[in-house]
């Protein structure tokens, strides 16, 4: 499970296939899921797609969050 402060990912085992999330902190007692992938056939595969895909979701986030804050400038 990769872990920073707001944004986590976390892969879960389904009988015969992986899933994959990605988790975002709401507060401190909520976590909402906010991009999921399932069926993966490895652990591996399923912990590379949450890697990436945190990172571009991470990504996208800070130039959404920029883009708005310069709306707020404005």
């Amino acid at each position: 499970m990769t872990q920073r402060k707001k944004y986590s990912s976390l892969t879960l085992q389904e009988k015969d296939s992986w899933r994959a999330n990605i988790l975002r902190r709401a507060s401190a007692k909520k976590t909402i899921v906010s991009k999921t992938l399932g069926g993966f056939k490895t652990e591996a595969e399923a912990t590379a797609w949450a890697e990436n895909e945190l990172s571009l979701f991470t990504t996208l986030q800070n130039e959404r969050n920029k883009r708005q804050s310069q709306k707020r400038a404005e």
